[in-house]
C-alpha cells in the first residue's frame, strides 16, 4: 500500500463537482508517484503464509473482498479447492454489495475452506442496487444471515479442535473519535464522503448521526452471551473477529490521511470492550482479533491483544500498494496449535510500533497539505 492512502470503503467518490479539492485527493496513481518521490522507503512484498506445509487446524483470515469486481471474483475463483488438511477462513466483512453475488462468493469460499465464518461489514448492507428487494438494510442483513445458515457459513461462536472463533457484529459511531480535529482547512461533510448514508437505509430510530447503530448491533452479540462464557472457561486460545476497527490507534492519524474525518466513521467503543471481556484487560499471549473495512494491511500488539487487518481491497489499491497484492491472501493466522508469526511489512503497524502517536500535532502531512486550502 502507498503510504498514507486512505481507502476505508465506507467512503469517498463523491458526485461531479461536489468537491474539488477531495477528488483531487482521490487521483490516486499521480499521488502514488508524489510519494514514492519524496518519500525513501523500500517495501518488499508480504512474506506468502497460505497454504504451507502443517499439521492440524489452520486458520486464514481476510476481509474486504468487494466481489462486484471482476477483478476481484477472478481472484476468489483461482483459490484451491478444499482439500484433506482442515482448515477455516474468517471473512471479517464487505463481501459484496449484492445479496446475488454474496451468495455466490460465500458458495465459493465454502469449495475452498471447510469452515467458513462471517461477520457483515457497511458494504454488504447496501441497498443503492436492490432497493426494491428490502424494506431496509436490517432486512437484507436477515437475509444474508439466512443464506449464511443454508451454506453452513458460520455466523455464531464455535469451538474447533480446542480454538475458540467468536464473530463479533458491530456498526461505527462518530464519537469514537476523541483526537484533535485538524483546524483551518475546509473537510467536506461526513455525509457528503461517506455512502453510508445514501446507500443503506435504517428503520426509525437508528440512524449514523448518533450512536444508535452502534448499540443496535452490539446488541446483536449479547444472545451468544453464555457460549462466550463457556469458551472463556474452556479454551485457552481465542481468535474473535469484527468489520470494524475496535481501537483508533488502528487508523493512521488525521493529519496523515487524505480525508481527516475518517476516523469518525470506522470504529465502535462498544466494540473494544467486547473484545477486552473476551480477552481481558491485560490480553495474553493467546489473544488476536480480526478486523477489516480501512483496507490498510495491519498487525500489531496492543494491551497485550494482537489485531490484524488482512483485506484483498479494491483492483485499484492493490495495483499501487508498496506491501504486495492478492498472491498472500489468505493470510493464514493461526497453525500447528499456535498464531503465526506477523505478517511483514504493513507499513503503518510497522511504523507504529516504534513511532509514537501524536494526535496532538494537526499539520498535515504534505502529502496531504497539498490538496486542501487553508480557511
Amino acid at each position: 500500500m502507498v503510504l498514507c492512502l486512505i481507502t476505508a470503503s465506507s467512503i469517498f467518490y463523491l458526485q461531479p463537482g461536489r468537491s474539488r479539492y477531495l477528488q483531487k485527493c482521490m487521483r490516486i496513481q499521480n499521488c502514488g508517484r508524489y510519494l514514492m518521490k519524496h518519500v525513501d522507503i523500500t517495501r518488499q512484498k508480504i512474506i506468502p503464509s497460505a497454504r504451507v506445509d502443517t499439521v492440524g487446524l489452520e486458520v486464514f483470515v481476510v476481509s474486504d473482498l468487494h466481489t462486484e469486481y471482476e477483478e476481484n471474483m477472478a481472484w476468489l475463483k483461482g483459490l484451491p479447492k478444499k482439500g484433506k488438511k482442515k482448515e477455516v477462513l474468517l471473512v471479517a466483512g464487505d463481501v459484496a454489495e449484492t445479496y446475488e453475488k454474496f451468495v455466490l462468493t460465500m458458495s465459493l469460499l465454502k469449495a475452498s475452506f471447510e469452515h467458513v465464518f462471517f461477520v457483515p461489514g457497511n458494504h454488504d448492507l447496501w441497498l443503492r442496487r436492490e432497493k426494491e428487494n428490502y424494506i431496509d438494510s436490517l432486512q437484507k442483513l436477515d437475509k444474508m444471515l439466512d443464506a449464511c445458515h443454508r451454506l453452513g457459513v458460520e455466523t455464531n461462536p464455535s469451538v474447533i479442535d480446542g480454538l475458540a472463533i467468536i464473530p463479533l457484529f458491530s456498526w461505527y459511531h462518530e464519537s469514537f473519535d476523541r483526537e484533535k480535529d485538524i483546524p483551518g482547512i475546509h473537510i467536506p461533510s461526513l455525509e457528503l464522503a461517506c455512502k453510508d448514508f445514501r446507500a443503506c437505509k435504517w428503520p426509525d430510530g437508528l440512524t449514523n448521526g448518533d450512536n444508535s447503530l452502534a448499540t443496535h448491533f452490539d446488541a446483536m452479540n449479547d444472545k451468544n452471551q453464555d457460549t462466550v462464557q463457556e469458551m472463556l472457561a474452556s479454551c485457552n486460545q481465542i481468535i474473535s473477529f469484527s468489520h470494524f476497527i475496535p481501537r483508533v490507534e488502528l487508523c493512521p492519524e488525521k493529519r496523515m490521511l487524505f480525508y481527516p474525518n475518517l476516523p469518525k466513521m470506522i470504529g465502535s467503543d462498544f466494540l473494544e470492550a467486547r473484545i477486552r471481556y473476551i480477552h481481558g484487560d491485560r490480553g495474553s499471549t493467546n489473544a488476536c482479533h480480526i478486523f477489516g473495512h480501512t483496507h490498510f494491511c495491519w498487525d500489531i500488539l496492543l494491551d497485550g491483544i494482537r489485531y490484524v487487518q488482512a483485506p484483498l481491497a479494491y483492483p485499484r489499491e492493490r495495483k499501487r500498494r508498496m506491501n504486495g497484492g492478492e498472491d498472500w491472501l489468505p493470510f493464514c493466522i493461526y497453525s500447528n496449535g499456535e498464531l503465526t508469526e506477523n505478517m511483514s511489512p504493513c507499513y503503518w503497524s510497522d511504523y507504529y510500533a516504534s513511532n509514537p502517536r501524536t494526535p496532538d500535532v494537526t499539520e498535515l502531512a504534505p502529502w496531504v497539505a497539498r490538496f486542501y486550502r487553508k480557511l
